[in-house]
């Protein structure tokens, strides 16, 4: 049983950035800073490019070049102290997204004291014009309803709120997977940990809707990270049968011959080079996120 936590907790906030957004950049800090209770302490990770023209509370760091998403994040983690430990909680924020509301921070803060075991919070992601919360940025397979919060077993990697305990006790997002899939990678680590997951309807970001394959890379990361997922977390099992089920997922959504060719270099270079440590998770999380809604074969 873990112990409760004393309230308000102390949140920090991440954000990287290539440098190519400056104005979303900066409407994002201001509205972090009018975030309601305690201030939140922001770090931004510039990657490849020299952040600037951020006000002179915000701490910077400069990245001599692109290391990836969950990389990136991590430097923004040791920013904070080792494993993120000089605070209790930590946003995660994309630089071209906003907070719709001024009492985000101070409902985090709530969350996580009311519940001991909760380590992970996903915000919902609306668009700024229409405010359509798009399907694939709700993290459960019944994503009709994104205005209905729940327990869920993953989280959107630019929209969420982590426990510092979380990383102490099962690692930081996985650095080599660039992006694609880092998320459902701790999200795992942590469940098996005994850690839970919410999705939150009431914290919104507001963030425009764009497509994931706008990035040339997209596929091919796509099919390499679900292959190093699965030989990383899942029982030796369930590991052919996880992927079979993606591969038949794939082919069934009729990507171009151009994806089609990306992603299965991508499935190949999955098997071929290391993903890192493997640590299986127990057949008891297999059964937790069975419950939750999500078996982990699809």
């Amino acid at each position: 049983m873990r112990p409760a936590v004393s309230s308000p907790l102390k949140v920090g906030a991440v954000v990287i950035t290539m440098g190519d957004r400056p104005d979303d950049l900066r409407a994002l800090i201001d509205s972090v800073a009018a975030q309601q209770g305690d201030p939140v302490e922001v770090v931004v990770v510039g990657q490849g490019t020299p952040v600037s023209g951020v006000p002179d509370w915000v701490r910077t760091v400069d990245l001599p070049e692109n290391v990836g998403i969950p990389a990136g994040r991590n430097v923004g983690i040791e920013a904070f102290g080792p494993g993120g430990t000089d605070v209790d909680v930590l946003l995660f924020l994309d630089d071209d997204g906003l907070l719709a509301h001024t009492d985000t921070a101070e409902l985090v803060r709530q969350a996580f004291t009311a519940d001991p075991h909760l380590g992970i919070i996903t915000f919902r992601i609306a668009d700024p014009v229409t405010g359509v919360t798009q399907r694939r940025h709700v993290p459960r397979l019944r994503a009709s309803d994104p205005l209905r919060s729940s327990r869920v077993t993953t989280f959107l990697g630019g929209a969420n709120a982590v426990r510092t305990k979380v990383f102490a006790e099962v690692g930081d997002l996985p650095g080599e997977f660039f992006y694609a899939h880092e998320e459902t990678d701790l999200a795992w680590r942590a469940l098996d940990a005994d850690w839970m997951i919410d999705y939150r309807a009431d914290m919104v970001l507001l963030h425009p809707t764009t497509a994931p394959s706008r990035h040339a890379s997209y596929h091919f990361n796509v099919a390499r990270n679900r292959v190093w997922l699965a030989r990383r977390n899942l029982p030796a099992p369930l590991v052919p049968a996880y992927l079979g089920v993606w591969l038949l997922l794939t082919l069934a959504r009729r990507p171009s011959l151009s994806a089609l060719k990306a992603w299965c270099g991508g499935f190949r270079a999955g098997w071929t080079t290391p993903c890192g440590p493997r640590r299986p998770m127990r057949w008891r999380t297999v059964w937790r996120l069975t419950r939750l809604g999500r078996p982990p074969v699809v």
